[in-house]
């Protein structure tokens, strides 16, 4: 490959080209790298099954530096079936993308959507691509940690104080999904709390909409018993909104519930709004809420006595 630079027009024009090259450098260089995980084309045995190469056979990849066609060994049994290639299985290939650019993907698509993603590739670049290519990608990336969060463990954090207090929060938000209507996504989380009130650790929970809330009951149940194994004595809380579902389920595991304290800043503006109704009443509508949400925050007892 011959990649000639010319040094001519603006510096943005230069440095556009220069890393062009660089890019059909890196091309180069990683379909080299690719072919180093491919077979010589010998049988294998693949979880006791022989398997034989059906000759090479050329599969275009998505890497960081561009798109790259390599040929490559195919590999069947002698009855049929699925077809398997080493150098995908080898070089942990995803969805065609090599892993750094797979990487790439999934942390810009975790910071926009699909549409910002190809706009900051084409303009940081200067790779275009599809937004089906990062969004199949990204897709399959998830796929893979889903089916594997339950193999993982995760190292609580070493604390020095006791910890005396567990907080376990959740919330929900319904999201327009195409084609679907409305589906809800759910997220949580788990505090500790040492017998001063002091945060020590914060472990958050997420779950991408579905239709109704089992997965994401399964995991957070999943980590309560995780936490409790390791802080029996501790007070257990419950927080969130008013919805009868999270009470349901918090009060399965906690021994008190809580109501948040932006929602319950909801109830406040509503009877704000009962206590003075006209409009020009905005001025001690606003300056009445603030108190009760002073009030509240910071008095002991004070939802018992607010009026």
């Amino acid at each position: 490959m011959s990649t000639t630079i010319h040094f001519e027009g603006s510096m943005m024009k230069m440095e556009n080209m220069i890393l062009d090259a660089v890019n059909d450098v890196g091309c180069v260089a990683t379909g080299e790298a690719l072919k180093r995980f491919d077979t010589d084309g010998l049988p294998i045995i693949r979880e006791g099954v022989k398997l034989t190469s059906r000759n090479k056979d050329s599969k275009k990849y998505q890497t960081p530096f561009g798109i790259i066609e390599i040929e490559r060994h195919v590999y069947q049994s002698s009855k049929g079936g699925k077809i398997f290639c080493p150098l995908e299985d080898s070089a942990r290939t995803v969805f065609a993308a090599t892993p750094k650019f797979a990487q790439q993907l999934s942390h810009k698509y975790s910071q926009g959507n699909a549409s910002s993603v190809c706009s900051d590739l084409r303009e940081n670049h200067n790779r275009s691509i599809a937004k089906s290519t990062v969004q199949n990608v990204t897709n399959w990336i998830g796929s893979i940690a889903c089916a594997q969060e339950e193999n993982w463990d995760y190292a609580p954090p070493e604390i020095d104080e006791p910890i005396s207090t567990v907080v376990f929060s959740l919330d929900g938000a319904y999201i327009l999904m195409a084609n679907e209507g409305y589906r809800e996504a759910m997220v949580g989380n788990f505090s500790l709390y040492d017998c001063h009130g002091e945060r020590q650790h914060t472990l958050y929970l997420g779950e991408a909409p579905e239709y109704g809330k089992a997965c994401f009951k399964e995991r957070f149940e999943r980590e309560i018993h995780r936490i409790k194994a390791r802080y029996p004595d501790a007070l257990y809380l419950g927080i969130a909104d008013g919805a009868k579902d999270n009470w349901t389920f918090l009060e399965q595991h906690t021994k008190r519930q809580l109501v948040d304290f932006y929602h319950v800043t909801e109830y406040l503006a509503k009877a704000a709004y009962a206590v003075y109704p006209k409009k020009n009443m905005h001025t001690r509508r606003k300056q009445g809420l603030s108190e009760r949400c002073t009030q509240l925050k910071h008095e002991k007892n004070a939802a018992q006595t607010i009026s």
